[in-house]
């Protein structure tokens, strides 16, 4: 292994929960769904100023999604948080744009960019049809991140939506996560997924969870008081989040065939994986949740006056069964947005640091 590489919770020698992870153990093992990536790193002509920050997009599949939407819904957790289009997407229980990621002052680069992107797919956007709703999330980078010279664009929006592929996505310090911070160490993009068997069936179904960590303090850390206290950081360190509970954003993604109330309830199941890595969701932190199902898409426009869906029941144990894989996959998906990322430098000549692997070297 190259001594730059990180390694993923799991190759730690660490599991969590007993349902088995796909191929890749990214919310990409849900077929047909995409991520893609733009980051910014680099210095600026002005004393103490870096700019550390991106833009990550999810997309439920390779089709054009305003003319073939999926189910989705939304699940505030606590809601210190500047997102868009969440209010649409829990009224109709539907996904019409990528899901796009990023920070608080990118947010409405971000919506523009994708508008753009999306208008340039569907000319009728505006004329012959209704508008579009956008859905973007954002965490607060501004540790790391000179966030008031607004280096997002609308381009970066664009560029990381035409970047998304079905790969292994990349996780820690990269795209919507480059500048982010967890439990004082360096967090950002973390994925994992989880299989679901179901009895007496062939088919196997897939849940998958990709994340932006930006949350908690050192001592606030899975176990951490387990460990003694030669570990502890420096008091700049310490101090990172000292006055700011920062915050988290879980995407869920899944192809069993789901209303969009059922869906709402495998949301809220991503709250007990963030609490299990020791997050208490503070005042000040916006820690939100949109999942969509890729099972069925919906047409914009249908000559038909009805919409035939399958669902599962909720008296077999499937339900419970896609409960614990959200809870699994957004825990795993925190750890490895933590193990995964690197060691960063950003602006004031600041340096979060990478989480050292000891912290978890007597963890079960």
């Amino acid at each position: 292994m190259n001594e730059l590489e990180r390694l993923g919770f799991r190759n730690l020698n660490k599991q969590i929960g007993l349902l088995p992870t796909g191929e890749k153990n990214c919310i990409t093992d849900v077929d047909g769904v995409k991520v893609g990536h733009v980051t910014l790193h680099y210095p600026v002509n002005c004393p103490d100023e870096f700019i550390c920050t991106g833009v990550t997009a999810i997309l439920p599949h390779g089709e054009n999604i305003f003319k073939n939407k999926v189910v989705a819904t939304s699940h505030v957790l606590n809601g210190f948080g500047k997102s868009t289009g969440l209010i649409q997407v829990n009224e109709l229980g539907l996904l019409e744009s990528p899901i796009m990621l990023t920070n608080t002052f990118g947010v409405p680069a971000v919506t523009e960019g994708t508008l753009q992107y999306l208008l340039a797919q569907n000319e009728e956007i505006g004329e012959t049809t209704g508008t579009i709703n956008i859905v973007v999330g954002e965490c607060n980078d501004s540790y790391l991140n000179s966030i008031r010279l607004l280096p997002i664009k609308p381009k970066h929006a664009i560029e990381a939506i035409e970047k998304a592929t079905s790969d292994k996505v990349m996780q820690g310090a990269i795209g919507a996560g480059t500048g982010m911070v967890c439990f004082d160490y360096k967090g950002g993009i973390g994925t994992s997924s989880r299989i679901i068997e179901v009895e007496g069936m062939e088919k196997k179904f897939m849940i998958g969870a990709l994340v932006l960590s930006n949350f908690g303090i050192e001592d606030e850390l899975l176990h951490y008081n387990k460990h003694t206290n030669e570990k502890k950081l420096s008091k700049l360190q310490n101090d990172i989040n000292k006055d700011n509970d920062g915050s988290i954003m879980i995407v869920l993604a899944t192809d069993l065939p789901l209303s969009d109330r059922q869906l709402n309830r495998i949301a809220k199941r991503a709250g007990i994986g963030l609490g299990r890595t020791g997050s208490h969701m503070g005042h000040g932190s916006g820690d939100i949740v949109i999942a969509f199902s890729t099972a069925k898409t919906f047409s914009h426009q249908t000559e038909d006056n009805f919409e035939e869906m399958t669902i599962i029941r909720e008296d077999k144990e499937i339900l419970n069964e896609a409960f614990k894989a959200a809870a699994d996959t957004t825990e795993e998906a925190i750890m490895n947005s933590l193990t995964y990322a690197k060691t960063t430098k950003g602006r004031k000549n600041r340096t979060v640091k990478e989480v050292p692997y000891e912290l978890f070297e007597d963890l079960s």
